[in-house]
């Protein structure tokens, strides 16, 4: 579960959040939406204990980031959009498997964890080749499996499937699906409406750091009156109800 409680974050005189609250249930793949800017990221990144809210408080499996910052790393797994941060020198088992140890993962569990992630990512065939000469999705791939080699409860991914194909972002949401029926609480960050439209019920839209909208895809349409996600999308951003 994640609960986000009138979360602000201010930089100097810079507000790139204000006042945002939503609730994300266990076993939920939830929506967060907004442009470049909007404040999605920032607002991530609290919940990741990386940025500590200016007022407010987030709330992770129970935990405070701000109080029980440790506990909330436990329990979670971030994926951030733009560079995935891999070391070029070492292959992608290596990589997944030094993060997986800053968990404390033992070394069967490990390395049986970096085995059915690479099945069900489809890497098999360069598991064990150093990731300085991949593709952008192929480090995709990797930075996801980083991502979620702890088997983490809470899972937060912004822009996850950038850089996939189009199979291998088929296989990807199917993954997404699957901890879903785990029980596992996804908190799913995309510009792409076609995916949340087949992941998500729920949605918060951020823009210019304040809530726009939070609910069910339903009310949103209802709402606006627009069956399309897009155009729905520009008519809260422009605040208009065309």
């Amino acid at each position: 579960m994640i609960e986000v409680k009138q979360v602000s974050k201010r930089f100097g005189d810079f507000t790139a959040v204000r006042d945002v609250s939503f609730r994300v249930e266990a076993g939920e793949v939830y929506g967060l939406l907004g442009e470049n800017g909007a404040g999605k990221t920032t607002t991530m990144r609290m919940m990741a204990t990386i940025l500590q809210p200016t007022t407010g408080d987030i709330e992770i499996s129970g935990f405070s980031v701000q109080r029980d910052p440790v506990e909330v790393r436990r329990r979670i797994g971030i994926l951030f959009g733009g560079d995935v941060g891999l070391y070029n020198r070492l292959t992608a088992r290596e990589n997944i498997a030094y993060f997986g140890s800053l968990y404390g993962l033992e070394q069967a569990r490990l390395q049986e964890r970096i085995d059915s992630l690479s099945r069900m990512l489809d890497m098999e065939e360069f598991i064990d080749r150093r990731v300085g000469s991949f593709s952008r999705g192929m480090k995709q791939k990797v930075a996801i499996a980083r991502t979620l080699v702890h088997d983490p409860d809470v899972v937060l991914l912004d822009e996850p499937t950038t850089g996939l194909d189009v199979t291998a972002a088929n296989n990807f949401r199917r993954m997404v699906a699957r901890m879903q029926e785990e029980g596992k609480t996804i908190l799913f960050s995309s510009h792409n409406m076609g995916e949340i439209n087949k992941l998500c019920k729920r949605v918060a839209l951020i823009h210019k750091g304040s809530m726009r909208f939070a609910g069910t895809l339903e009310s949103m349409r209802e709402q606006y009156g627009i069956h399309d996600l897009d155009d729905i999308f520009m008519a809260v951003v422009e605040g208009s109800e065309n």
